[in-house]
C-alpha cells in the first residue's frame, strides 16, 4: 500500500484492501502476518518522526493496528516491522519511482511450530 511522503495515514481505499486480506486472514488460522514498512531515500525527520527507519516501522504498526482494530485479526498473529529505504521496489530517481517505495508489503507466514512438526513428520525429507 503507497503512502503520501513523510505520512503513515492509511487511506479510505487502502482500508478496503485491508478488509480483504482480514478476511482470509481470519478464515485462516494457522497463517503468521509480518508488515514491512518502507520508505523513500528522501531523508526526513519532523516532530513526530524521527528518520526513515522511524517512519517505515509506523507504516507497519498503522496497518497492523487497523488489521487488530477494524477487522478482529488476532494481534498475537501479527509482526510489524520497517525496512525503511533499504529495499526499494523501483529506483529513487523519480517522483512515480518514490512513489512505490512508499509502501507496506504484508508477508503471510506460516507458524513455526507447525513447520517444524512437519519437518519430525515420518515422511519428511531428511
Amino acid at each position: 500500500m503507497l503512502f503520501k511522503t513523510a505520512s503513515a495515514n492509511i487511506n479510505s481505499s487502502a482500508e478496503k484492501v485491508l478488509g480483504k486480506i482480514a478476511g482470509i486472514l481470519n478464515d485462516q488460522k494457522d497463517l503468521d502476518i509480518l508488515v514491512e514498512g518502507h520508505t523513500d531515500n528522501v531523508p526526513m525527520a519532523g516532530d513526530c518522526v524521527t528518520d526513515n527507519w522511524d517512519l517505515s516501522t509506523r507504516r507497519a504498526t498503522a496497518v497492523v493496528k487497523v488489521l487488530q482494530s477494524k477487522y478482529k485479526v488476532d494481534p498475537a498473529r501479527m509482526t510489524a516491522g520497517g525496512r525503511s529505504e533499504y529495499v526499494p521496489k523501483a529506483p529513487n530517481t523519480n517522483a512515480t519511482g518514490r512513489a512505490s517505495n512508499r509502501r507496506t508489503e504484508i508477508i503471510v507466514l506460516p507458524k513455526l511450530d507447525q513447520f517444524f512438526k512437519l519437518m519430525e513428520a515420518p515422511n519428511a525429507p531428511k
